[in-house]
């Protein structure tokens, strides 16, 4: 692995998920050598057991390291973590018993958002994010801080074409359900037990025209006070953990 293949992480929490799921990827951590506090020890702790090579550095070099000053005291260099190659292959990969569920980001742009939606669906267990490459924000060391690690747990795929690719998802019988806050009806309405992609436009200018004539289904978040639409990541939030009760309703036999 070369140099240029390497990749910076920084902070505590995108760092120590590297540590913690695949401490032999990293090639070395630098710490701010003046840190000393429980949070920093605890962190230097997992890293000898991880026998990670540790680098003391000042506060400057760890932020023109990652070009950031958010970095908390913890830089790391290290080797990218191979997922899967295509999405094709990744959707082929999946158990019978798992129906996919994808988060599909139709103009998402800023770095914080993309970030902050990797982290709600790492937790909601989602199997990918898809984004076109002409309308998004790529992982970059700001994302995956944002992410907190889970930048490193969920596959991200650039596509060149999104209507195309909705339209391939929808020829595996993936239900591809897009959010707008003209939709008639609301999510509440619709059932997400089967193979599902959601797909959020960025807040205020929402899905793309194509975008949203693509998709199976349309449906609204119920907004009952003053704002007129919720932040990208919020939003896929609500989606998601809809889909999440759903799922586990219907394997309790509730629904």
């Amino acid at each position: 692995m070369t140099a240029a293949q390497t990749k910076v992480l920084y902070g505590f929490h995108a760092v120590g998920v590297r540590l913690r799921t695949t401490p032999d990827s990293i090639v070395e951590i630098y710490v701010e050598g003046t840190r000393r506090d429980a949070r920093m020890r605890g962190f230097l702790a997992k890293a000898q057991e991880a026998n990670v090579r540790i680098i003391e550095a000042d506060g400057l070099r760890l932020s023109k390291l990652c070009a950031s000053h958010g970095h908390q005291g913890v830089v790391a260099l290290v080797n990218p973590i191979v997922m899967a190659h295509s999405l094709d292959d990744l959707l082929d990969d999946l158990p019978v018993a798992s129906p996919a569920l994808l988060l599909v980001l139709d103009g998402v742009t800023d770095p914080h958002n993309l970030g902050a939606c990797l982290r709600v669906a790492d937790g909601a267990g989602v199997h990918a994010i898809i984004a076109p490459k002409d309308h998004a924000v790529g992982i970059n060391a700001s994302v995956a801080k944002v992410a907190s690690g889970a930048a490193e747990t969920v596959p991200y795929f650039m596509v060149t074409n999104l209507a195309r690719t909705l339209n391939e998802l929808k020829e595996r019988n993936i239900w591809v359900v897009g959010t707008s806050e003209m939709a008639p009806a609301s999510l509440y309405e619709s059932s997400y037990v089967g193979a599902t992609a959601w797909v959020m436009g960025a807040e205020g200018a929402g899905l793309r025209h194509l975008t949203q004539k693509t998709c199976d289904e349309l449906v609204s978040l119920p907004m009952a006070g003053g704002v007129e639409s919720l932040n990208v990541s919020v939003a896929s939030g609500i989606c998601l953990y809809e889909t999440v009760r759903q799922r586990r309703a219907k394997a309790k036999g509730l629904i």
